[in-house]
């Protein structure tokens, strides 16, 4: 029956492709020669403004492409509506398959999917081995593409509805959730340590290889256990997942930024520039003096920045939230329990490629309460001068933070709630 799983055991292995190098079809030839049985899947989003998303589907035999009409004309609907059940289908009669993902999408959200999204009232990741994300990466190209401003409509990428997101965020997105980077194109020496650096620091439990070196050892056995493998990041886990060195090499440098007392709202808007002039990558927890019960994350990549609220603090909350906190987030809060604050804390790293780390560092420092604000207590902060509504994106567009929007735009921090949803919801 549907829904079931195999009596024998066997699920069906689903590796995501994913990237914005464009000799991604030399991987999937390489995956072909390991297996030629092996099924893509892929949608084109291209002309998803106007409806309509094109459907590849290939293995030894065939290769087809099918014209999809989607009345919302959303990257959501054509998972829900196609992708999602293709691969619920695939999952009874293939052994191996291939995801190739359209490269405006990023494959957090769509792994978030497959382990969320229930088609006929089964999860994705129920009937299928979910082997990991392969990123491909251009390393001639790709940390310009990283640290730019440049939007996906300005590259020609499929623009989705109401989606502002850079090229520099979908390539760290890309690259940071990735099982295995794939370099490809001829960078030089320099060009390929350099982007190494960031990698190791960005995706540090993920094997990073060149394309000649892909072959069946590392499709079938080489991805790391400590990597992703589809499963979202943790909001309230640690942040340095994957042990990533904390030294320079070429140049590039990882700052940990963490401190007990918050943020004044206005001086922080004032300095968030630092954090987005030679940083490849901010990510992190903050508070503000004005908000004390609420967890807003930062999020930036190249010359975007986004604050979004994504829960609250276990020590705004009461007894049930603690008990319904998963372990790792109950085990860090006591760790790092405060008297005063209880579980608020600043915690930030920053991966800069020209940056000073320590010009970073002394910013954000100065952008804390003094200790005659943090004397002040409560509620003159809740008094301060806010700039920030709930999403707050950066460079600033003239909010005047009377908003309290939490929604969020495309490829901004995951949900904190994770409820699965119907394919019909």
């Amino acid at each position: 029956m549907p829904g079931e799983p195999d009596p024998t055991g066997r699920r069906t292995e689903l590796l995501v492709l994913t990237g914005l190098a464009p000799d991604v079809e030399e991987v999937i030839g390489r995956i072909r020669a390991v297996d030629p049985g092996v099924v893509v899947l892929h949608h084109d989003l291209t002309d998803i403004t106007r409806g309509v998303v094109h459907r590849r589907l290939r293995d030894a035999g065939s290769d087809t492409t099918t014209v999809l009409e989607l009345a919302h004309g959303c990257a959501s609907c054509t998972l829900r509506e196609d992708l999602l059940p293709t691969l619920r289908g695939l999952a009874e009669t293939a052994e191996r398959v291939v995801l190739h993902l359209d490269p405006a999408l990023e494959p957090e959200q769509v792994c978030w999917a497959l382990g969320n999204v229930l088609v006929e009232d089964t999860r994705i990741v129920d009937v299928v081995d979910l082997r990991g994300v392969i990123t491909t990466v251009d390393a001639g190209s790709w940390l310009a593409d990283a640290t730019g401003d440049e939007t996906l409509g300005e590259r020609g990428l499929a623009e989705l509805p109401d989606d502002e997101r850079t090229v520099a965020q979908v390539a760290v997105g890309q690259a940071e959730f990735a099982d295995l980077v794939v370099y490809t194109g001829g960078a030089d020496g320099w060009d390929l340590a350099r982007t190494d650096a960031v990698m190791t620091r960005l995706a540090p439990a993920a094997l990073r290889l060149r394309l000649s070196e892909l072959d069946e050892r590392v499709l079938l056995t080489g991805l790391s256990d400590e990597a992703p493998r589809g499963r979202p990041d943790d909001l309230y886990g640690p942040l340095l997942r994957g042990r990533p060195p904390l030294d320079s090499d070429c140049g590039v440098r990882m700052l940990v930024f963490a401190e007990r007392r918050p943020f004044h709202p206005e001086r922080l808007c004032e300095a968030m520039d630092v954090l987005l002039d030679g940083v490849v990558r901010s990510r992190g927890r903050i508070w503000l003096a004005t908000r004390p019960d609420a967890v807003l994350w930062l999020e930036s990549a190249g010359g975007g920045l986004q604050i979004g609220h994504v829960g609250e603090w276990l020590a705004a909350q009461d007894r049930d939230a603690w008990d319904a906190a998963s372990p790792e987030r109950r085990a860090m809060a006591a760790l790092g329990w405060d008297p005063r604050f209880g579980d608020r804390a600043q915690d930030l790293v920053v991966i800069a490629h020209e940056g000073d780390p320590d010009t970073i560092e002394a910013t954000l420092r100065e952008a804390l309460l003094t200790d005659a604000e943090l004397a002040a207590g409560e509620d003159a902060w809740r008094v301060l001068p806010d700039p920030f509504g709930w999403w707050h994106p950066d460079p600033c567009d003239g909010d005047d933070g009377d908003t309290n929007d939490a929604s969020g735009t495309a490829g901004g921090p995951v949900p904190a709630d994770h409820t699965p949803r119907r394919e019909d919801d």
